[in-house]
């Protein structure tokens, strides 16, 4: 039984696309050997094909109840990590006219797709889309182990996998809708984020969070109403899981992109109308997401003409510790060590 569950919200309206929060995942938890081609945190394109590729269209979740077998994605489907020439230019000696180049030929990767958006000129569009894993309320993965090496921590609802257990069957990846579980060659295990749990138990937040440029990754355990989180997805509803519809109950929740305006036949401002289209972003974040959306442009006028908004206050982060308030120790003065 799950005491209490952490939770994130992002906002997609300030998104970078810068990819910190990816190398600061990737810095601390996948450097052991088969953890190469992991990115336990992505930052992709939308509209794009993602990683792994196409994993939108790959199933899983729920059906009648019942964990649903989706694809089963490949290291391909996720991308060869890319290999350079750096041993030779570095170190063995090559001539001055030896430059960094690639010397395997992966066909998909990460940011395969980076930057290049949908629709037509001049409303092309495209928006970043940060993903880790949604730690799920309803968590598919865990009902697909046959090992029951997939638990809820009760203390803060973390999914985590235990490697002792696991035996590598991978139903957990074919289960998982959104395909954030990895397989580990080497070690034959599944691995994926954990939310840094380490640091949430010393009262710090993850990496992902600390090192945000764009301050738009919100922390907090859902039931606490002083929150950022509770305010976000409870009291504004503004903040939305993604897909929905697979039944898991996600606990990663985000603010839609308000994108830019469209231009008209004549080539003008259709104030009235966003460049991405409707229909996909309520494909991404279900039918609320127009009403979210309307509550964000009513506030943000609220605060051009003056007034106070405590949404428009939250979003902003001016103060960035409120970004995470249970979660705001500073990370440089924990002995890690002593902990470990």
């Amino acid at each position: 039984m799950t005491k209490q569950q952490i939770s994130m919200v992002m906002d997609l309206n300030k998104c970078l696309g810068c990819q910190t929060c990816t190398i600061a995942c990737k810095r601390i938890w996948t450097k052991r050997k088969g953890m190469d081609y992991m990115w336990w945190n992505t930052v992709n394109t939308m509209p794009g094909r993602g990683t792994p590729k196409d994993w939108e269209s790959m199933g899983g979740g729920f059906a009648n109840g019942r964990a649903k077998a989706g694809h089963l994605p490949t290291r391909a489907d996720f991308g060869e990590p890319v290999k350079s020439n750096q041993e030779t230019l570095f170190f063995d000696g090559a001539s001055d006219m030896t430059r960094l180049k690639p010397i395997n030929k992966p066909e998909w990767g990460p940011n395969w797709d980076e930057d290049q958006g949908g629709g037509e000129y001049p409303n092309g569009y495209f928006f970043y889309l940060p993903r880790i894993c949604n730690h799920c309320s309803n968590p598919a993965c865990q009902a697909a182990c046959p090992r029951n090496a997939i638990s809820k921590r009760p203390e803060d609802g973390i999914v985590v996998i235990d490697e002792d257990r696991c035996r590598g069957y991978r139903f957990c990846m074919s289960a998982c809708p959104y395909k954030k579980i990895y397989f580990n060659e080497e070690e034959k295990t599944a691995q994926k984020c954990i939310f840094c749990f380490p640091r949430i138990e010393q009262g710090v937040a993850p990496a992902c969070v600390r090192q945000c440029p764009g301050r738009l990754r919100h922390v907090a355990f859902r039931d606490d109403e002083e929150g950022p989180v509770w305010k976000l997805v409870e009291k504004w509803k503004v903040a939305l899981p993604l897909h929905g519809e697979y039944g898991t109950e996600p606990n990663v929740f985000y603010v839609p992109p308000l994108g830019p305006t469209a231009f008209d036949k004549d080539g003008d401002h259709d104030t009235r109308k966003s460049r991405i289209p409707d229909e996909y972003l309520i494909s991404l974040f279900g039918d609320r997401v127009l009403e979210a959306l309307e509550t964000l442009k009513a506030e943000m006028e609220k605060t051009r003409s003056g007034e106070k908004s405590e949404l428009m206050d939250i979003l902003i982060a001016r103060h960035w510790p409120d970004m995470f308030p249970s979660h705001d120790k500073d990370p440089a003065i924990i002995d890690w060590k002593e902990i470990s």
